[in-house]
């Protein structure tokens, strides 16, 4: 099985215009003569905010590094880090030549290129509270007419704050773009307030609200899957879908993040963003062409058409489930109390519920989600699963006939799987066996994906928003979620514990079989 590479599936002009937007590592690797295919972004000034914190080291600058690598950044681009680190230009330079090795893999690291790319950076050493030291940052934006990112990887309560000193000291211009990192506020309120706040500075237009799921090649296949293969769309409804799930699941415990962690919870942390807009783009009716806010408004029509959880509905399709001591890989691991230091914590790692889009294509379909730290095994997946036959053609035959299910792997190996039902070889009679048609980008594309960040980014300089969440997709889904917090918010509620290294609660497992179903392991 395999696919033609060709444009991106997201483009930004509507059809039958040029576009200018490609997949960042399908079409760009250099070739053996060493030149590159990559679409060129404008030249551009990006200010990471954050700049010696973990998701700019860790994300962003060899993010930036491999688009460099493959000739996409002008010679004119600059990366700007400003942090309170202390640090002067030429120690952030060898902090950063020294840090990337550890967040490329061997045989993306290019000393030439790395001598390249640290050329590009400068940092100024900034305490967004102290008025009087932007004077450094200024200095360092003398072009008012080039591109300016202000990438906020940053505290979301100084979103605001940093919107209006930016404001302040003339920096915002026609060509400057916000970059919002997740999670934007920890309730509805909040995020309204801070959409407010960074919208009084910015247009709605020059603000990039980042989710790096939306970024990942198979998130963006989903689309092409979906809206460029004629044989699936007459069965993407209700008629022929039985069910959909959608995990996101993590080995690794909250690490660090601990202090961020108890405060935020699965449900905030990845239910709202990430796995709610995976539901749009498996639910979101055809757009008239992919194009800037296409895709937003149908994927806010899915969020608005999500039928509300409140009250008892909560506790019967919502399980919050919160990792205790076990073995994860062979590796004994501590409890979540013990990693995020918390020992009466309340706050879950593991969320699994069954929700419902009520319109006329998805009607009676659930929807079931699941996604958790410490689990069995790393891996994010959706499944597609289709009714079954509606007449069994073969009543003598040995083995057995099982639904089809459409499985798109998101991590760690991305590619789809097709479960079909075939007859076994050989003679005297029938005897049915399950069997799968199976892609794999990396071998049918013989290169790996790139990181979803190298692709976002670039679409931040090119202004191309379509891959971002808009003001209204964001407030809808803290409405929606809104209610099963204040739900969990009695004193009876608590999560129920489930064994480090295991598939989660066992009261999610309950959640499905009740219905018949089973989770796709």
């Amino acid at each position: 099985m395999s696919l033609h590479t060709g444009p991106s599936p997201v483009t930004d002009a509507r059809p039958g215009t040029a576009t200018a937007t490609t997949s960042p590592r399908s079409t760009s690797r250099p070739s053996a003569s060493g030149s590159s295919t990559a679409s060129p972004v404008p030249p551009a000034d990006i200010v990471v905010f954050g700049g010696t914190g973990d998701l700019a080291v860790r994300k962003l600058l060899p993010a930036l590094y491999l688009r460099d690598r493959d000739g996409q950044l002008p010679e004119q681009t600059r990366i700007v880090a400003t942090s309170r680190a202390g640090l002067d230009e030429a120690g952030y330079r060898d902090k950063i030549r020294g840090d990337l090795p550890g967040f490329v893999r061997d045989e993306d690291h290019d000393d030439a290129v790395v001598d390249r790319f640290v050329e590009r950076l400068t940092h100024v050493s900034l305490d967004i509270a102290d008025e009087d030291g932007w004077a450094g940052l200024v200095a360092e934006l003398p072009d008012a007419d080039k591109v300016r990112v202000f990438y906020l990887a940053i505290a979301p309560s100084l979103f605001g704050p940093v919107s209006d000193r930016l404001a302040a000291e003339g920096l915002v211009t026609a060509q400057s773009r916000l970059v919002l990192e997740k999670p934007l506020g920890h309730d509805l309120a909040s995020a309204l307030e801070i959409n407010d706040a960074v919208g009084a500075v910015f247009e709605e237009h020059q603000i990039f609200r980042i989710d790096h799921y939306l970024g990942k090649e198979s998130v963006q296949n989903l689309l092409v899957t979906r809206f460029a293969n004629t044989f699936l769309e007459p069965l993407w409804n209700a008629t022929w879908v039985d069910h959909v799930q959608i995990t996101a699941a993590e080995s690794l415990g909250v690490g660090t993040r601990g202090g961020y962690y108890d405060g935020s919870g699965a449900l905030r942390d990845m239910i709202q963003n990430h796995l709610l807009q995976l539901l749009c783009l498996v639910a979101m009716e055809p757009p008239t062409y992919v194009g800037r806010e296409t895709v937003r408004d149908e994927k806010l029509k899915v969020l608005q058409a999500l039928k509300p959880l409140v009250g008892v509905d909560v506790d019967s399709h919502v399980v919050a489930g919160q990792y205790t001591a076990g073995l994860v890989e062979g590796e004994a691991v501590k409890a979540y109390r013990d990693d995020a230091e918390a020992p009466a914590s309340t706050t879950e790692t593991f969320v699994a519920l069954k929700a419902e889009v009520s319109n006329w294509r998805w009607a009676g379909v659930p929807f079931y989600l699941r996604t958790g730290k410490r689990m069995e095994s790393r891996f994010s997946e959706i499944v597609i699963q289709f009714k079954d036959v509606p007449h069994p053609m073969f009543p003598d035959a040995d083995g057995v006939s099982e639904p089809n299910r459409l499985v798109i792997q998101l991590q760690p190996n991305e590619g789809m799987k097709l479960h079909l039902t075939a007859k076994e070889p050989g003679p005297g009679g029938i005897r049915l066996r399950p069997v799968s048609l199976d892609l794999s980008y990396a071998q049918t594309f013989d290169q790996p994906s790139p990181e979803a960040y190298e692709r976002l980014l670039m679409d931040v300089v090119r202004g191309n928003p379509t891959l971002f969440m808009r003001r209204d997709e964001v407030e809808a889904a803290w409405r929606w979620i809104e209610p099963i917090h204040e739900r969990w918010a009695r004193p009876e509620h608590a999560p129920r514990r489930y064994p480090a290294g295991t598939t989660g609660p066992f009261a999610a497992t309950t959640l499905i079989e009740r219905d018949g179903r089973s989770w796709h392991e």
